[in-house]
């Protein structure tokens, strides 16, 4: 979500913007580069190739995805069903008829989901650094692998509180006060990983107890919810420039990175940081592959270094390898929350449906 290169076709812009969204444009099959012969059902050309299950938001440097296809003799197919909540929901739909080989996207908050549906079969890279596994809790250790880390929170459009004589809000309980109204979008967290993850910084903030009253206070104080990362931030909110009217969207702390004025001096948005929950985005092997090997192989250039090292300008987001080098910007203008919100996995993977439910009896009705 943010970048100046394209908001990353959106995710990937947006992404690149700060890991929102990313391109609505990007969701079509990549070209079958590697392919040869006639295609035909059990031609070789078929078995090299590869197909990556992702949400819109992903993106990858053409010059890397073709040194990796060269390198392994494998041609990557793209399929992106949506947001990574519809992902995860397709993924569970399917997984006795799998729609590729690899999936990529799945995050922190829905991953168990996935995992005790069955949907993945267990592999993960040989030789993870500590640092990267540790991303992945007991119940996903060897079946998924770390790729990107992000905080979700709150984005101010800076220059609408400076136009309008508003002090920007810095806390969740600013946005309750009447001074705020009509002012926020979020993202529905039954079909948004960005919502869901926001859903969970309220009870992380609140308690499951008080989350659903803050919620409350929320819609009665003018809240909009979108139904995906793209509407709320490239269609609802001001500071992405596509004439929004909402200067309060949910997106990633990286965000702001993308709205960098031209000599890099400064940038139009800023994130709440006192509004964060932390993300980590999962690839992993999808059970039922007809292509284990081509897809074992794709999962390991996903946490390799080249991939790695792409992360940041296309997706905007921090990537699983701390040894990468991230944009010289991003310490000014990207940078990860000093606590975030945290919720125990376990209790997670116990209460998000109950907790998705509740918000939707109280924000939606």
């Amino acid at each position: 979500m943010r970048n100046n290169k394209s908001l990353g076709t959106a995710r990937r812009d947006v992404r690149r913007n700060t890991r929102p969204a990313a391109a609505v444009v990007a969701v079509g099959l990549l070209p079958l580069l590697a392919a040869c012969g006639s295609g035909e059902p059990g031609d070789a050309a078929e078995e090299d190739v590869v197909t990556l299950v992702t949400h819109d938001s992903f993106a990858v440097s053409d010059e890397v995805l073709a040194a990796f296809e060269k390198t392994s003799g494998l041609t990557v197919e793209q399929v992106a069903p949506g947001d990574a909540g519809t992902l995860v929901n397709q993924l569970v739909l399917t997984k006795d008829s799998p729609l590729g080989d690899v999936v990529y996207g799945v995050d922190n908050s829905f991953a168990s989901r996935a995992v005790d549906a069955g949907v993945f079969e267990p592999y993960q890279p040989e030789g993870l650094a500590p640092e990267v596994a540790a991303y992945a809790p007991d119940d996903l250790a060897g079946t998924l692998t770390p790729i990107d880390v992000g905080d979700v929170c709150l984005n101010l459009d800076d220059g609408w509180f400076e136009e309008h004589d508003v002090p920007p809000p810095t806390t969740l309980d600013d946005l309750t006060d009447p001074a705020y109204a009509d002012l926020t979008v979020v993202t529905n967290p039954a079909t948004s990983s960005p919502g869901l993850a926001f859903l969970l910084a309220t009870v992380g903030a609140y308690g499951e107890d008080g989350f659903e009253a803050y919620w409350a206070d929320l819609r009665d104080n003018g809240l909009k919810v979108a139904e995906s990362w793209e509407d709320a931030y490239y269609v609802d909110f001001s500071g992405a420039g596509e004439g929004g009217q909402r200067p309060i969207a949910l997106s990633y702390a990286t965000s702001p990175a993308f709205t960098v004025s031209e000599d890099g001096a400064t940038s139009s948005t800023s994130a709440m940081l006192g509004t964060c929950f932390r993300q980590v985005e999962y690839a992993g092997v999808l059970a039922g592959t007809d292509h284990p090997d081509g897809a074992r192989q794709l999962v390991d250039f996903l946490a390799s270094e080249p991939f790695q090292a792409d992360v940041p300008g296309q997706m905007y987001m921090y990537p699983a390898d701390p040894d990468v080098e991230l944009p010289a910007d991003w310490q000014q203008f990207a940078p990860l929350a000093d606590e975030p919100y945290e919720v125990p996995p376990a209790q997670v993977a116990e209460h998000r449906d109950d907790w998705i439910e509740r918000w939707t009896a109280t924000v939606v009705g």
